[in-house]
């Protein structure tokens, strides 16, 4: 028997392949799939199930694609938000033979309504579950999210209460492989290790270690989580079954003249580093560095936007593309080729972003300057713990709104903790029209860091 992890970068998602005697399963495949057959075959198995935990909001599965290539059957949990067309349904105590693997259901509520686990066994070795594939409900460190049903928000965080107890009596030995790693948006507090033991949670998990259903009740109500906009086109386009990505991973080079054309139709998304944006960068562009995309592009973009891509060359405009295309962003018209050498030689009017550093913010914050603005774009719990005294704040991902509500006449200067959401944001406000942006360069590390006086 073998189980074999796949992370998906950026997005931090987690997929698995499980064999054993020439027959595998996958759980929570990505779009771009190719990796589970190569998987599969380098270890003698065929793909014969494909099991879902639940309805994902992150990204698009990619079981409907695998399902098509391998003929293996799809199974999805029961209550799912609509009919999961491509998917039969999966019930708790439902059992699945993978060659001499035993995959049993458990229905694990909370997450959401159609979330299902799986757990396995060895019957040569005994009656002990060996693991258990927990999709969004058991994190290591973590538990999940239970905010996508506010209308029942006592029920949901009720119902995963339960669910955890349903795995907890796996037994301490059980390994857990859960659908996401740390630096995921579906859970707020996970380990940067990516698998664990029942008992070990037991023991070290916050959350899992509250005994009492309303006390936990309590503490999940209270969490706040961000719900960018892609994730009502994941929820929909996860009950259709997501096309194979395709040639999108491979973005056309454009010319100086071909990168005008399609750029006049197109929203310009730059994916290089942050520094490289704050040097030079193309009017108009959006900042969105390559390692970001999976928890930013949603914010701002549209699946049926067309994007013309800045990149440093073809390999990192292909991992930008593969990483839009998992959430659903397809419509990559190509690259800048050769990038912004290329656009300055040819002509081209190009931008740059000043910088400023610790001492200059803080020489504004003591001037009082009535024209002046230190914006801060963190998050909220990152704001609660410390911030810059006068600082306003508006977090990155929801300024396109909160950019109604400032004065384009006014200068800013755009902060986050290091600099690198700061990067999108000033690229926001250049985009909307905003003429005197800079950026905070350190930002809340560099203020905090120097023992400077913060408001909380």
């Amino acid at each position: 028997m073998f189980v074999e992890k796949i992370k998906s970068e950026g997005l931090a998602h987690l997929s698995w392949v499980i064999g054993s005697d020439g027959k595998a399963a996958v759980i929570d495949p990505r779009r771009d799939c190719e990796v589970y057959a190569e998987i599969a075959a380098r270890n003698g198995c065929r793909i014969t199930h494909i099991f879902e935990t639940h309805r994902n909001e992150d990204l698009l599965s990619g079981a409907a694609v695998l399902a098509e290539r391998t003929g293996a059957a799809v199974l999805h949990g029961p209550n799912a938000a609509g009919d999961v067309v491509y998917a039969d349904t999966a019930r708790d105590g439902d059992e699945f033979e993978i060659g001499s693997a035993l995959v049993r259901v458990l229905e694990t509520p909370g997450h959401t309504d159609d979330s299902l686990s799986f757990a396995f066994y060895d019957p040569a070795f005994g009656e002990d579950a060996v693991g258990v594939f927990t999709g969004d409900a058991l994190f290591v460190g973590d538990v999940g999210r239970t905010d996508f049903y506010p209308d029942r928000a006592r029920e949901v965080a009720g119902l995963l209460y339960d669910s955890l107890q349903k795995l907890c009596a796996l037994g301490d030995q059980a390994v857990i492989y859960p659908a996401h790693g740390a630096g995921s948006v579906c859970g707020n507090a996970m380990a940067d290790r990516e698998v664990s033991t029942i008992g070990y949670e037991r023991r070290h998990n916050s959350r899992l270690r509250i005994t009492d259903r309303d006390e936990f009740i309590e503490a999940k109500i209270a969490e706040h989580h961000r719900q960018p906009p892609y994730f009502r086109y994941m929820e929909a386009g996860n009950l259709e079954g997501a096309s194979a990505a395709g040639a999108s991973l491979r973005p056309a080079a454009l010319n100086t003249a071909d990168f005008l054309e399609a750029a006049g139709r197109a929203t310009v998304l730059d994916v290089r580093s942050a520094s490289a944006f704050l040097g030079a960068h193309l009017p108009g562009s959006i900042a969105i560095p390559e390692h970001m995309i999976a928890s930013f592009a949603g914010w701002f973009l549209s699946p049926e936007d067309d994007l013309a891509l800045v990149a440093e060359g073809p390999e990192q405009a292909g991992r930008a593309a593969t990483a839009l295309a998992r959430i659903g962003y397809d419509r990559i018209r190509g690259f800048l080729a050769p990038s912004l050498a290329g656009w300055a030689s040819a002509g081209q009017a190009f931008g740059s972003l000043r910088v400023v550093d610790t001492d200059e913010v803080k020489r504004r914050v003591e001037s009082d300057a009535d024209d002046w603005t230190l914006l801060d774009v963190r998050d909220d719990d990152e704001v609660e713990e410390g911030s810059v005294p006068g600082a306003r704040h508006a977090y990155v991902g929801e300024l396109p709104e909160a950019l109604k509500e400032l004065d384009n006449g006014r200068r800013y200067t755009v902060m986050c903790g290091s600099g690198s959401r700061a990067t999108i944001a000033a690229s926001l406000l250049l985009r909307d029209g905003f003429e005197h942006v800079d950026l905070y360069l350190g930002s809340f590390s560099a203020w905090s860091d120097k023992g400077l006086e913060l408001e909380t």
